[in-house]
């Protein structure tokens, strides 16, 4: 066994060399770059960006105050689920949107050049002013999808959700344009202006003329889907980097009390201290070396919100489930929505007989094809599950558990452990309201917050199960 194993070993590290110098080789041909100086695929992608398709003086890096104020608008994809199964004899169609965020890259305008801060309602003065802006928003009471998304604390933690209510938020205004359609209305209080341009179209071309040349199956394929895709996170990078230091416990006490504000989290190490905190210094150097601009990756994932908002409050769809480039639905879209190829278009994945929509990213399809397919974040996908388990958790207060072996870390004690762990699979109520009919979950509410963002309906009954 130990000959078989160091055998093994053996292969395993020259086939990976293999593969790293074929890889290395092909992006050197295309990018002129060498990927041993960038050891993360953003920050790779990012790099053929800035060598070859980056216009000169155009996106400003951002940092300090304005970047922590336009990142309260950084809200990610918006993830629902609406009804939790389909009836009997009802299909329900998996439908996903070619390279949602590159789409959005290639075709939007970006917010480039230094911003400008402004007071009071801006448009009241520029009709066309662009940016991100500080406004008190009010929803529709009657919209069926909420489609602004904000941050609200919960008894389990910060969540991001999309309510019913008003409240005070920073957002990007073209996302606020767009909710207007819908209804909502906004109060301008504050924000940052910024000029506009197309910034990513040649990159975005490049790459995804590169993948249609190749079949799924090619790796050239993959790499161009996945520089496509890795880019526009790099820019929102948060810059607010940890420190970290080894004190010896001596003179620990005397750290801690002048920055205890500052420590993020600390290891004993026999006579020392291993500390993690935010940096209590930064120089103009240091500042200027962050290439990082949380505009440009605010706009990208509001372009997509907007992009998937034409489905939410459609009267011709009804949904069961989205995900941040994904609907489900039973209902005929037109043809104008769909296509294989072309890009933001969308394209049929699935069709199937059954689904169960439990949470976001917590689902089971059985397709057309006698497919079980199913997702659920957190619980390794070899751990088997069944329809049969998904749909014993509509009922009120199931649960199942299932064990997965997982690796956990300890520095202190420098070695990993490999140890059996519980997942408790249950439905959960972190993003919309639960609505159940004698005991069985049939659907879900927005849920509605106040200016504080306190939500006002949680343990509220609905009508809906008063009346059934």
């Amino acid at each position: 066994m130990k000959d078989e194993t160091i055998k093994y070993c053996e292969i395993d590290c020259i086939s990976l060399f293999q593969i790293v110098f074929k890889f290395s080789n092909m992006i050197f041909e295309l990018f002129e770059i060498s990927i041993h100086k960038y050891p993360t695929l953003s920050s790779l992608a990012f790099a053929i960006f800035r060598t070859h398709f980056l216009k000169f003086n155009t996106i400003a890096q951002l940092s300090g105050q304005i970047a922590k104020d336009i990142r309260q608008s950084y809200t990610g994809g918006a993830v629902d689920m609406y009804i939790p199964e389909n009836p009997n004899g009802e299909q329900v169609f998996a439908y996903d949107v070619n390279s949602l965020y590159p789409s959005q890259m290639k075709d939007k305008p970006m917010p480039i050049g230094n911003p400008t801060l402004f007071y009071g309602d801006i448009r009241a003065i520029d009709p066309e002013a662009f940016g991100f802006f500080y406004c008190k928003i009010i929803t529709p009471d009657d919209i069926k999808h909420p489609i602004i998304q904000t941050h609200v604390k919960t008894d389990n933690g910060t969540r991001t959700i999309s309510p019913i209510g008003t409240w005070e938020d920073m957002i990007f205004s073209c996302e606020m344009d767009n909710a207007m359609k819908y209804g909502y209305k906004f109060e301008i209080l504050w924000g940052y202006t910024f000029k506009k341009d197309y910034v990513f179209k040649e990159y975005v071309d490049f790459l995804y003329n590169l993948r249609l040349q190749y079949p799924k199956s090619h790796p050239l394929n993959f790499i161009a889907k996945i520089l496509l895709n890795s880019l526009y996170g790099r820019f929102g990078m948060d810059d607010n980097f940890t420190s970290v230091n080894i004190i010896h416990k001596d003179y620990y006490p005397d750290f801690e009390n002048k920055f205890v504000d500052k420590i993020a989290d600390k290891i004993k190490l026999d006579d020392y201290w291993l500390v993690f905190y935010d940096n209590i210094e930064e120089s103009k150097e240091d500042i200027s070396t962050h290439n990082v601009s949380i505009s440009i990756a605010a706009a990208i994932t509001a372009y997509s919100r907007i992009h998937m908002s034409q489905f939410k409050n459609n009267p011709n769809i009804n949904l069961y489930y989205t995900d941040t480039d994904s609907i489900y639905t039973d209902s005929d879209l037109d043809p104008c929505f769909l296509s294989e190829t072309i890009l933001g278009k969308l394209k049929l994945e699935n069709v199937c007989k059954k689904a169960i929509f439990l949470a976001p990213k917590v689902y089971c399809l059985d397709t057309i094809e006698d497919k079980i397919i199913y997702k659920i974040k957190g619980l390794k996908h070899e751990i088997e599950l069944s329809m049969g388990d998904f749909n014993h958790l509509l009922y009120k207060d199931s649960f199942l558990e299932k064990t997965q072996t997982k690796w956990f870390r300890s520095l202190n004690e420098g070695k990993i452990d490999i140890l059996e762990q519980v997942y408790t699979l249950k439905v959960t109520d972190n993003k919309r309201r639960l609505i159940y009919k004698k005991g069985k979950l049939i659907g879900t509410d927005a849920y509605i917050i106040n200016e504080n963002k306190d939500i006002l309906n949680k343990n509220l009954t609905p009508l809906k199960e008063c009346f059934c």
